[in-house]
């Protein structure tokens, strides 16, 4: 309904607008223009340009387009990439999501070094992870190479955090043996809590969601949910 080139056309207060709209789609369909200016604090008059920026001569015509919209999206199921994704989001929108995550953020805020790990796309996440830490100011390091020589190195108040989607990778589970021979702290984020990788740490997250193979056997499944938690973490710390 809002066409990237209408979006273009908008000053702040329309953004503001906007914002709100898309948020509140079936509230806006029981409320008039004065009430909508009051939730707002702007003028009527404010709004109507809105309407009319939008290519509707009023606010009642403007109200039956998102009426339309509203049954339009009802009609149409989402695809099963995007359910599962959502279902997702809906369980992270939760207190128990906030106290899943304490623990974690508690043992990142005690540790004095932070390194991500992981193989494949997983080791591109452990990259990333660190990356985002260090920009939020909590120095982290990600390593790619499960055959890294930790031996070689005293680990001293140190967390690893190891993402894998199939929590079984074995050369990735000989590494994570190795931190803990260092007395170091295993968090893990893995599809599933049954894996020996989730088994293995000390705190795990597993998003369960449908695994996926293509291609001959490579991982398919969405790391959209190892990206969420790995930022929310960040943030809490």
């Amino acid at each position: 309904m809002f066409s990237y080139d209408e979006l273009q056309k908008y000053n702040e207060t329309d953004i503001r607008i906007y914002k709100y709209i898309v948020s509140n789609f079936e509230k806006i369909q029981y409320i008039t223009i004065r009430e909508l200016a009051e939730e707002l604090q702007v003028s009527t008059s404010t709004i109507l340009r809105f309407c009319n920026k939008n290519e509707f001569t009023g606010y009642g015509e403007f109200k039956e387009a998102l009426k339309k919209e509203l049954l339009l999206r009802k009609s149409i199921p989402p695809s099963e990439d995007l359910q599962e994704l959502s279902d997702f989001f809906e369980r992270a929108n939760s207190n128990a999501f906030e106290e899943k995550l304490s623990a974690a953020v508690q043992m990142l805020r005690n540790a004095d070094m932070t390194i991500f790990i992981g193989m494949g796309s997983s080791g591109t996440l452990a990259k990333y992870g660190a990356r985002y830490f260090s920009n939020l100011g909590h120095f982290a390091v990600g390593l790619e190479d499960a055959l890294y020589p930790i031996d070689f190195f005293q680990w001293k108040n140190t967390v690893v955090l190891a993402i894998s989607e199939s929590g079984e990778t074995s050369r990735l589970m000989e590494a994570i043996h190795q931190f803990k021979q260092k007395n170091c702290k295993i968090l893990s984020i893995t599809n599933s809590s049954f894996s020996t990788l989730a088994k293995l740490s000390d705190w795990n997250f597993s998003y369960h969601l449908k695994p996926q193979r293509i291609n001959g056997g490579y991982n398919g499944t969405t790391q959209v949910p190892v990206l969420f938690v790995m930022e929310a973490l960040a943030k809490r710390i």
